[in-house]
């Protein structure tokens, strides 16, 4: 009598949890050492001298990153707010119609950020509004939402297009038994459905945009410093704790915002 083969599991091979452990270690250390050094009573980036609230303060009072902070928070949400809604109906055109000639395509294009390197989009959003900006004059910060809006509308288009795929089409196809029209059904029964993804979406675009550095850097005009591209260039300057600082007030709420996307994407 054959024997039924068992699952592979990776957590029984030699050497996973040395690896992962090695792993975490890379990726989390270096954060854990950034935000201890945050609180270092002195000036200095490699020696401790005890706890202090000093640097943060400097970061409250110092107009430059207040304004980084504010510009970016502003450029988060405008451009997290559009990128979810053009995933929303890219979302809905890979999900809630019938199959069609080159909806592969379609999907593969959507991800296509995902898979090339930033910098590569960097530098073809640099050359395209470098060009409309020879042409139209215009300078403004509207090219630095769009380049946002650009990079994170596959980053809200996944939650999204999950939770369509989760969602049974039972209740949609009574409303439509029951005369619904097609906007009805969407308001009543398909948009309330999909909300959690459409929350989850546009939270890992904001997280996505606040973070963003190479996009930013390239494509941004003089005066508009993102807090990130503020922390670039003080690194390249003298550096002291307030980066520091500045860069642990940037990780709390990123590091919310995702948690939050787990939640809301764990829940049935």
């Amino acid at each position: 009598m054959a024997t039924k083969p068992q699952a592979f599991d990776p957590k029984s091979q030699p050497g996973f949890g040395f690896v992962a452990g090695a792993t975490i270690v890379a990726l989390y250390l270096p954060i854990i050492v950034l935000v201890a050094f945050a609180f270092n009573a002195t000036s200095s980036l490699g020696i401790w001298g005890g706890l202090s609230l000093n640097w943060f303060i400097k970061a409250w009072n110092n107009q430059q990153i207040v304004d980084a902070a504010i510009f970016s928070l502003w450029l988060a949400l405008v451009a997290g707010a559009l990128a979810t809604m053009m995933a929303t109906l890219a979302a809905l055109a890979m999900t809630r119609t019938a199959p069609y000639r080159g909806q592969t395509l379609a999907y593969a294009l959507i991800n296509q950020p995902l898979i090339v390197p930033e910098i590569v989009t960097a530098i073809s959003l640099l050359i395209v509004f470098s060009a409309v900006k020879a042409t139209t004059g215009y300078s403004g910060a509207g090219y630095l939402v769009l380049a946002h809006t650009a990079f994170c509308i596959p980053f809200a288009y996944l939650p999204i297009r999950a939770r369509l795929e989760g969602m049974d089409l039972t209740f949609e196809t009574a409303a439509a038994d029951l005369y619904a029209n097609p906007w009805k059904t969407f308001l009543h029964i398909t948009l309330p459905g999909m909300f959690p993804g459409i929350l989850a979406g546009f939270m890992l675009a904001f997280v996505v945009s606040l973070d963003d550095v190479v996009i930013t850097e390239l494509v941004k005009s003089g005066g508009q410093e993102t807090l990130p591209t503020f922390m670039l260039g003080q690194v390249r300057r003298d550096m002291t704790p307030e980066v520091n600082a500045a860069a642990t007030l940037l990780l709390i709420p990123s590091i919310l915002l995702v948690t939050a996307v787990h939640l809301i994407n764990r829940r049935k």
